[in-house]
């Protein structure tokens, strides 16, 4: 099992920015995961942000955050960051990171979670 820890969460205005972090602990999952980020706002079904392939780099992002949110990856720290900028209030939600097997939107394909962390973004 792979434990998964998110920080970076705030309130923030509109057009601001904010960092995310995830942190990985646990079995070695390194050299054939993907690691995502989802969110789900009140209401809301839980949908994709952004992942990434660990060992290649690959990222893949939602419509919604392209331009915006930059998802990358700390090998040495085991970590994964999203930078968002251009922040809206839409994008307000509680955020998640997840491991999974492969690099996709569907959340099925990942099954190891962190707890979330609150992203608010006040208009």
């Amino acid at each position: 099992q792979v434990q998964l820890v998110e920080s970076g969460g705030g309130l923030v205005q509109a057009g601001g920015s904010l960092r995310l972090s995830c942190a990985a602990s646990g079995r070695t999952f390194i050299s054939s995961a993907a690691m995502g980020w989802f969110r789900q706002a009140p209401g809301k079904e839980r949908e994709f942000v952004a992942g990434i392939r660990w060992s290649v780099g690959i990222t893949l992002y939602a419509d919604s955050v392209k331009g915006r949110f930059t998802i990358t990856r700390d090998n040495a720290k085991n970590t994964v960051i999203l930078q968002m900028n251009s922040l809206k209030p839409e994008d307000s939600a509680v955020y998640y990171c997840a491991v999974g097997g492969r690099l996709t939107h569907s959340e099925n394909a990942y099954d190891s979670w962190g707890q979330g962390t609150q992203v608010t973004v006040s208009s």
